[in-house]
């Protein structure tokens, strides 16, 4: 099995700065998605400070005895303090947070994913679209729990409130889960750029009748900014394929 991979963001239309931040290694080992909070700096920040300390804590204890799990987990941690520490250095970004969602695969491991908020990671698999992780807000809460419905969730005013995030002394647990992949999967890590204009429907259109991974992200995004684009929008498509 191959990865093929691609990945793109985009301001949208209404923002003067992209607050998102993604991270593909190179080798296609892992793969980040982060969606910033917190004013224009602060924002930019804590997404940039969170792809880049996950970055290199996977990068340097990628050949550690350590589970794929606890390395994800760990990196998470990671990032939670690097946020953390500069809020300190710097209080005038002292409420800047930010969402992660991250893929990794180890040869020595089954792939995990890892995500705290509700930027979300998706599969398709043949003519069926899977939201893999749980929004961490609280209208998935309440989804969950039956006091509103998923239609309503879409235009609720308390859409937008995270029950956790990156960049708080809060923070008590990072959700991280194996992932069931196989050939002919597609992934999609995204912001809420993205969803927040697109229902899964959509979604599913775009990367299912789209054989050309770049092509995929790039239409995903147009069509984010044709319905608003009222805020940032990145897109991260993994493809596994036969080697």
């Amino acid at each position: 099995m191959k990865l093929n991979f691609t990945g793109f963001s985009d301001p949208g239309l209404i923002r003067s700065s992209n607050q998102d931040a993604y991270y593909i290694d190179p080798e296609g080992r892992f793969f980040i998605v982060a969606d910033g909070m917190g004013g224009h700096a602060g924002g930019e920040e804590a997404s940039r400070i969170a792809a880049h300390e996950i970055q290199a804590y996977l990068v340097a204890n990628w050949d550690s005895s350590e589970s794929t799990e606890k390395l994800l987990e760990m990196a998470l941690w990671h990032a939670n303090e690097g946020i953390l520490q500069d809020q300190q250095n710097h209080p005038e970004r002292a409420d800047m947070g930010t969402t992660v969602v991250a893929v990794v695969f180890r040869s020595s491991d089954s792939p995990w994913c890892a995500h705290v908020g509700d930027s979300r990671i998706y599969r398709l698999r043949e003519a069926q679209l899977e939201q893999i992780t749980e929004d961490h807000t609280w209208v998935a809460r309440a989804i969950k729990v039956g006091d509103i419905t998923s239609d309503e969730a879409r235009v609720h005013p308390f859409r937008h409130v995270l029950s956790r995030c990156l960049g708080r002394e809060d923070l008590h647990q990072v959700d991280v889960q194996p992932l069931d992949v196989q050939v002919g999967d597609r992934l999609l890590l995204c912001s809420d750029g993205l969803t927040e204009e697109l229902v899964d429907q959509k979604i599913f259109d775009y990367l299912h009748d789209t054989p050309l991974l770049e092509k995929a992200a790039l239409s995903l995004i147009e069509a984010a900014k044709q319905e608003g684009g009222h805020d940032n929008i990145t897109v991260v498509i993994v493809a596994l394929e036969n080697s």
